[in-house]
This record gives C-alpha cells, sequence and structure tokens, in this order.
C-alpha cells in the first residue's frame, strides 16, 4: 500500500513517526490492545465493504501497527533504562508519557519508523516477502536492535546490549536447553510454559481460531464475491479476527491478571486452517471457490472437522515456539523481545510453506 507512489510513502512514513510516539507515550502493550480493538473495527468495515484500508492503515498500518506502536514502546522502555529514567527496561505496560521525558517519546518515533520501513523491505523480499508476515518479523528484528543498541548498562555506552545474557545462564546446566530454562533468573509465563501448559493452550485456542477463520473465509467471502470481489480476500485475511480478539486479552494481562498470551497461537493455527482446508478439499488456496456455510454438505464439514485438526496441531507448534523463544531472548534480557512475534513470523512461513508443499 505505502509504495505506490512518493506521496503515500512520505504519508505513511510521518504517519508512522506518529504512531511509534504514541506507543512510546501510552506504552506498548496498551498500544496492542489497540490493535486489536483495530483489528475489530477493521473487520467489521472489510465485511460490509469488502475495502481493507482499515486493516492495512489502522490495524497493521501506520496508525495501531504492532511493527510501529508496540515496537516503539518496546524500544521506548529499554531506552528509559538506558537514561535512568526507568528501573525495568522490559515493562512495556507503563505509559512513558508520565515520566515526563520527550526523548522517551522521540525514541519511539525513530522506531516507528524503522518498523515501516523494515516491514516495507521484508516485504519485498522476493519469494520470502510473500510467504511470511513481515509485520511480525518487524517486531522481533525492531525488538534485537533495541536490545543490542539500549539494552547494555545504563550510562554505559551504546551497542553493548546482549541477546541472551549469557551471564544469568543456570550455572550448573550442561545441555543448552537446561542453560535457559526458567527460573530465578528471568520467565515470561509462570503459568504458561510447562509443555501440559503449552499443549491445552495451543489446542484449545487453536481450534477457537481455526474454526471462526472458516466461518469468516466461507460467509464473508460468499458474501463479498456476491458484490463483485475476489473470493479469497476474507479468506486472505481471517485469521487476523481471532488474532484481534487475542490483543484485547492483553488488557487483563496488564491488570495482573494471570491471562494466557495466546495471539500468536491464534493467529497461526487461523491461518492454518486457512491454508489447509482448500488442500483437504481437493483445492488449492488459490483455486478454491469459498461459499456459505448454510451451502455445506457433510463430506466439506468433515473437511472443515480435519482443517480444525491440524489448526489445533499448529496451535501447539506455535505455543511451543513462542516459550522458546521467550527462553533464548526474553527470560534474561534487559529488554523486551517479543516471544510471539517471533513465534508468528516462523509460524507463518512454516504453514504457508508446507501448504505449497502439499498443495
Amino acid at each position: 500500500m505505502f509504495t505506490a507512489s512518493l506521496g503515500v510513502f512520505l504519508f505513511g512514513l510521518l504517519a508512522a513517526i506518529a504512531g511509534g510516539a504514541v506507543g512510546a507515550a501510552i506504552g506498548g502493550n496498551y498500544a496492542f490492545v489497540l490493535t486489536g480493538f483495530a483489528v475489530i473495527a477493521s473487520w467489521g468495515i472489510f465485511s460490509a465493504t469488502g475495502n481493507t484500508f482499515g486493516l492495512d492503515y489502522l490495524a497493521f498500518g501506520p496508525f495501531m501497527g504492532p511493527h510501529i506502536a508496540f515496537a516503539g514502546g518496546v524500544a521506548a522502555a529499554i531506552y528509559a533504562r538506558y537514561r535512568g529514567y526507568f528501573e525495568d527496561g522490559k515493562d512495556v505496560n507503563s505509559p512513558l508519557a508520565g515520566l515526563g521525558k520527550p526523548d522517551i517519546v522521540y525514541v519511539g518515533s525513530l522506531f516507528g519508523i524503522f518498523g515501516y520501513l523494515c516491514q516495507i523491505g521484508v516485504s519485498h523480499i522476493p519469494w520470502f516477502g510473500t510467504h511470511t508476515d513481515s509485520v511480525a518479523l518487524s517486531v522481533l528484528l525492531s525488538g534485537l536492535l533495541a536490545r543490542v543498541v539500549f539494552g547494555g548498562l545504563p550510562g554505559k555506552g551504546l551497542m553493548r546490549g546482549s541477546l541472551h545474557n549469557a551471564e544469568a545462564f543456570h550455572p550448573d546446566a550442561t545441555t543448552f536447553p537446561q542453560k535457559i530454562k526458567p527460573g530465578p533468573n528471568g520467565r515470561w509465563l509462570e503459568w504458561q510454559e510447562k509443555p501440559s501448559q503449552l499443549l491445552t493452550i495451543g489446542s484449545l485456542f487453536g481450534i477457537l481460531a481455526g474454526g471462526a477463520s472458516l466461518f469468516l473465509a466461507g460467509n464473508v467471502g460468499a458474501y463479498l464475491t456476491e458484490k463483485g470481489f475476489a473470493n479469497t480476500l476474507a479468506a486472505a485475511n481471517a485469521n487476523s479476527f481471532t488474532f484481534g480478539i487475542s490483543a484485547i486479552v492483553i488488557l487483563f494481562l496488564i491488570t495482573n491478571r494471570n491471562m494466557p498470551v495466546q495471539h500468536h497461537v491464534t493467529n497461526i493455527a487461523g491461518l492454518a486452517a486457512i491454508q489447509f482446508f482448500p488442500i483437504l478439499m481437493g483445492k488449492t488456496f488459490s483455486t478454491y471457490t469459498w461459499t456459505a456455510t448454510s451451502t455445506w454438505d457433510s463430506h466439506t464439514w468433515l473437511m472443515a472437522f480435519l482443517a480444525l485438526i491440524i489448526a489445533a496441531v499448529f496451535g501447539v507448534f506455535t505455543a511451543l515456539l513462542g516459550e522458546f523463544c521467550a527462553r533464548l531472548w526474553y527470560d534474561r534480557g534487559t529488554s523486551h523481545i517479543d516471544p510471539p512475534a517471533a513465534s508468528i513470523w516462523l509460524g507463518n512461513t512454516v504453514v504457508v510453506s508446507l501448504a505449497m508443499l502439499f498443495s
């Protein structure tokens, strides 16, 4: 959208400056909650009109795109720690405008610019750019950059941050998985780190997302087809709806409720259901014709059932991947490197690539 002309590129760039600043001012997680509300509102617009501007600009663009607003808040938090304004560089809940330091907000703007340019750059990489989640990958790369630049000892120089903080590895561990095991030196979500917990959250939230995505793809897709839009337009965006619901759930996490963090699960599980359902029906994503669920016969419903099983499998896969990324980068770190974003771009690439392989 933002590479169609120089004018729209500059418009998006200026908007991203503001988006990153807002993320820093209100706090990264509050910005992400607003992303969730923007997704739901954008789906209302899209379902009624067939226009994706809400998703492209409001939810996943300069207004509240996670790679801009959330990432701006993440970078601002570790910058505030580096400058001695703030103790916890991993705190992406606190609204940083309350510190009264404009330079913190400006750092959010700088990382809003980075996220904007990074997402555009990733999306234009041949093959890879259309077979991954460029927004999620940009969130990850922004978090890694912020850690490296500002994550060292406060006031002791830039570019000294560590991605793994090996000094905090478990001292008696003999294998790498044991060294990064969560414990006193750091953990992400204590109630969501054991295999049994991840299996439960991944499978059940995965099924929930898969079912909703199939219904949206079929019913909204059929309606928009009657209006002259591409039949696959709703399917191409269907997994974002439950992602938006999951993002709103973060609001309750901020209020000190031990809520499950599962927007990575619902995103990838929904995507898996949408990608593999046409294959189960003997078609490919591009050749399958989505129809209203009221017209589905028993065979179609059986294939939908199997698609939910696939969604559950990829939900578990993504949940496990998120916890691994937390142990790798987040747990012992000085800043927030987002485990869900890391697992979304990896999970997206795996799902889309496997769907192509089986098509």
